[in-house]
């Protein structure tokens, strides 16, 4: 066989290996677990950071607000140095909508060793332990609950006995941008933590979707959370895996009543969004940088260009073996786009996304390279390997 032929099959064997053994990542099953209701409701504090979020907050925390919930809640909204007015907006929305208490506070800038929202969760946390709560809803400024939303994840870890679980908000597809990009975004994720080892007890497995997390408070305390995450770039992964180190078991999965409000409606955006965590990801190792730059080229992008290399070059195995491949790629995608509401037609063109995320991900390398480490929200922080206490 030729050497396209070779690269072809090579990616054929790849795919299906990720089709059959890597945790079923592809299916959209993982929902909610089965659940009753307790005959006690336990208190909940809902902890919500907010950075520049007036845009957001009036979709968002009526959400909250309106929560149906038996037991006793409470929102605690952090205003982390907003320039918006968004203190004072939560305040006006919790006069006007009612419903849940609502108590806003602002911590000043963070100290050095901080980054990203923790800071922000940090305060949060400490003002809600005050009110001693059996768990914690960390929830971004950006998600919009259904009114049982609330009531639904508390019966879950209850049932379960779990001291996290965490859904992954459904993320706005309104945009031609969205559409290509967003549901590919999760997909990857799922494929590098699919759910279903997540939620295996005793696997090493761990990952959470920030944007929506149920915490036992006791869990919170025994993992030392926020503190021991406090310079994670990607918090909801290190906050997953710091509760699994201490003992806890952890639930990830689908939402389908939990939603996140943030349009995304450029490629710039979604870049931003990307970019600012990919090298993170990858420990900023040049290695481990070029290892996922070969992965993706002989994964996502090998199967079409082998099919056509085969078919205008008259190498029938390396159209067959690359067609083949595709065709795979493209079926483990359909349940996500379903579950966007999606057409399928966007899944034979998952390698151009793909190529769109490989140079983000060199992007997010070469802006950690020039010094300006991770940003979030306009705030930036120094590389890693800078950072003071590591």
């Amino acid at each position: 066989m030729s050497a396209v032929a070779w690269i072809a099959v090579g990616s054929l064997v790849v795919w299906v290996w990720l089709l059959l053994g890597q945790g079923f990542f592809w299916r959209t099953d993982q929902r909610l677990p089965r659940r009753a209701e307790p005959a006690h409701w336990p208190s909940v504090a809902v902890v919500v950071p907010a950075r520049d979020e007036a845009d957001m907050l009036p979709v968002s925390l009526p959400s909250l607000l309106a929560q149906d919930y038996p037991g006793a809640a409470e929102i605690f909204l952090v205003d982390d140095c907003s320039k918006d007015g968004t203190g004072d907006l939560a305040r006006e929305l919790s006069v006007r909508y009612g419903g849940l208490p609502v108590t806003v506070v602002s911590p000043g800038e963070p100290e050095p060793g901080w980054t990203g929202k923790l800071w922000a969760v940090r305060h949060g946390i400490a003002l809600a332990r005050s009110r001693d709560p059996e768990y914690l809803l960390l929830t971004d400024a950006d998600i919009a609950h259904e009114p049982d939303s609330l009531r639904e994840l508390v019966a879950a870890a209850g049932s379960g006995g779990f001291d996290l679980v965490s859904q992954m908000a459904r993320l706005r597809v309104e945009s031609v941008w969205e559409r290509l990009v967003v549901p590919a975004f999760v997909y990857f994720f799922s494929q590098l933590y699919p759910f279903r080892w997540v939620n295996r007890a005793g696997a090493r497995t761990a990952a959470a979707a920030g944007g929506c997390v149920l915490l036992r408070t006791e869990a919170a305390v025994r993992a030392r959370v926020p503190e021991s995450i406090r310079q994670a770039v990607i918090d909801d992964v290190s906050l997953a895996r710091a509760v699994r180190n201490s003992g806890g078991r952890i639930w990830l999965g689908l939402a389908e009543r939990v939603d996140s409000v943030r349009p995304y409606p450029r490629l710039a955006d979604l870049w931003r969004m990307v970019s600012r965590s990919a090298y993170a990801q990858l420990r900023h190792s040049p290695l481990m940088l070029a290892g996922t730059v070969l992965g993706l080229a002989i994964v996502y992008l090998a199967p079409p260009v082998t099919l056509v290399a085969g078919l205008l070059g008259g190498d029938p195995a390396a159209a067959w073996a690359g067609g083949a491949a595709w065709a795979v790629m493209a079926g483990t995608y359909m349940p996500m786009l379903g579950y966007y509401r999606q057409s399928l037609w966007l899944a034979p063109p998952l390698p151009f996304t793909a190529l769109l995320y490989l140079l983000m991900t060199v992007d997010s390398a070469v802006q950690h390279y020039r010094g300006r480490g991770a940003a979030w929200k306009g705030r930036t922080y120094a590389r890693p390997e800078a950072a003071p206490d590591q």
